[in-house]
């Protein structure tokens, strides 16, 4: 391995060195929710992508030892949640273990596809899962658009540096 002028010594990989660069990189907010037994489930995600078009298809990631991937693993249809600014709080619930995601203050309703679907976001779909592939102590999930909302106020929540931060001008 040789050093790249300017940089620091390379590192072989590692979880470490994977999470202390993408540490380095801003990421807009997501909240994944599904129908679940015995209530619905949900968690943040900074992974959310957006894959196609035509048809339009986005993926995210999910650890298979994460408290929804049971849910998530038998939904038919998930919903994806584009958090703003001012949800800091809603977006820290949903990533804490073993939190009341759904109790209160969580306002949310049952929408298409009965996929949980949260008040208050910048923007909202519901998707049909059409795969789940294997990586690493991951799934992607593939999921298809059916109907969504993209009219909500405000700027976007983001996540830098370990922590929920906002758009500066």
């Amino acid at each position: 391995m040789t050093a790249t002028p300017g940089l620091g010594t390379p590192r072989l990989a590692s979880p470490e060195l994977l999470r202390s660069v993408f540490r380095r990189h801003a990421a807009g907010v997501a909240v994944i929710t599904a129908p679940g037994e015995p209530g619905p489930v949900g968690f943040t995600a900074t992974s959310l992508t957006s894959v196609s078009a035509e048809p339009p298809m986005l993926s995210f990631g999910i650890g298979t030892g994460a408290s929804s991937w049971p849910a998530v693993s038998r939904a038919g249809h998930v919903g994806v949640h584009i958090l703003g600014e001012h949800q800091r709080e809603l977006a820290a619930t949903f990533a804490r273990s073993g939190a009341d995601r759904f109790g209160p203050p969580t306002v949310w309703r049952e929408g298409p596809e009965g996929v949980p679907v949260l008040d208050g976001v910048l923007a909202w779909l519901a998707c049909r899962v059409v795969a789940r592939v294997p990586a690493g102590d991951h799934r992607l999930v593939l999921a298809e658009v059916v109907a969504g909302d993209p009219a909500g106020a405000g700027r976007p929540l983001l996540y830098h540096q370990g922590r929920f931060t906002a758009l500066r001008d």
